[in-house]
């Protein structure tokens, strides 16, 4: 166990990463369960997996095996709690495509996604917003193009997050009685990604029929990446201020707690170790300190692999991040 998890401990045994929700992406090669058992020797409070190969469009149905298998290394452990795990749809998903057939795919593979998510009792399914792919023909944005955070969405930006809604509605139409939320994620702006501004976000969820079935996933370098000001305390603070206003922290289900390799506002999509990126400390403490966000699973998503201590990375970042933290009471 590491240092951080060790000196949060209580009477009741609960270490630091439990308390504080922290936990990582692990990997479910060679089983579902895989992942669960990996982060319950961590002692993390909070998982994130991939259900299923994000690389392909298609994947067979899980085995009752493997559900009762995953459930039971479950039990009794904080994962135990639903709300803990989380999953990450397919990256070839684009829920705001302007092709048919396309999006016809991407409705398909997100509803299979669900659909393994319910039978698990995976509570939260992250899932990027969406390309709008210039439908309309608009004018495409140069890579050193600033994020307009401010601004109405363009013709096109606003076409493609209706078609988000509508997916999700239908999506909803078809998975009624489901408890599993889509958490529509914080993007960085690449390309035509949507999400990068919060009020991205809270249109989506004002546009559906159903917001009480989605949520959020804030991605502390996506959003540094955009170009949201987090670099002292007080700035750190009114980003999530403007989060709330704009999208809501109360519908916050998941955090990627990644630092960013990428510049401020470059809208690149580049993870750093903790400590290791431009994000700054003040961003971090700002997030781990948020009452809105004490429940919510903070999920690393770091390179693995060893550091030069030759512990496991996830270790190190989580050790990092949990130093952050406001102390528990006594």
């Amino acid at each position: 166990m590491s240092a951080a998890a060790r000196a949060a401990r209580g009477t009741e045994g609960v270490s630091a990463f439990e308390r504080l929700r922290i936990g990582s992406h692990l990997s479910t090669a060679g089983s579902l369960r895989a992942a669960i058992d990996e982060a319950v020797g961590y002692r993390f409070g909070a998982v994130q997996i991939f259900t299923r190969n994000q690389r392909q469009w298609v994947t067979k149905p899980l085995e009752k095996d493997e559900i009762a298998d995953f459930a039971a290394a479950r039990k009794g452990t904080a994962l135990e709690d639903s709300s803990r795990i989380v999953s990450h749809n397919s990256y070839l998903i684009n829920l705001a495509s302007p092709d048919e057939e396309a999006l016809a795919k991407s409705l398909a593979c997100e509803r299979a996604e669900l659909e393994r998510c319910e039978a698990l009792g995976v509570a939260v399914s992250v899932a990027h917003p969406g390309a709008h792919m210039n439908g309309l023909g608009g004018a495409p944005r140069k890579p050193a193009d600033p994020n307009d955070l401010d601004g109405e969405p363009s013709a096109d930006e606003l076409a493609g997050l209706k078609r988000i809604a509508k997916a999700i509605d239908r999506l909803h139409a078809e998975l009624k009685g489901y408890r599993v939320r889509i958490a529509l994620e914080t993007t960085t702006g690449s390309g035509t990604n949507l999400g990068y501004a919060f009020h991205h976000l809270g249109r989506i969820r004002g546009m559906v029929k159903a917001p009480e079935r989605i949520g959020y996933c804030i991605d502390t370098c996506h959003v540094f990446a955009a170009g949201y000001e987090v670099s002292t305390p007080a700035k750190a603070r009114a980003t999530l201020e403007r989060f709330d206003a704009e999208a809501g922290l109360a519908h916050v289900v998941a955090m990627h707690v990644n630092d960013s390799e990428a510049a401020f506002a470059s809208r690149k999509d580049r993870h750093a170790h903790i400590g290791e990126g431009q994000c700054g400390e003040a961003w971090f403490k700002a997030v781990l300190a948020a009452p809105e966000l004490a429940t919510v699973p903070k999920v690393l998503e770091t390179e693995k692999g060893n550091a030069t201590d030759g512990r496991p990375w996830d270790a190190v970042n989580a050790d990092r991040l949990a130093a952050l933290a406001p102390r528990a009471k006594s």
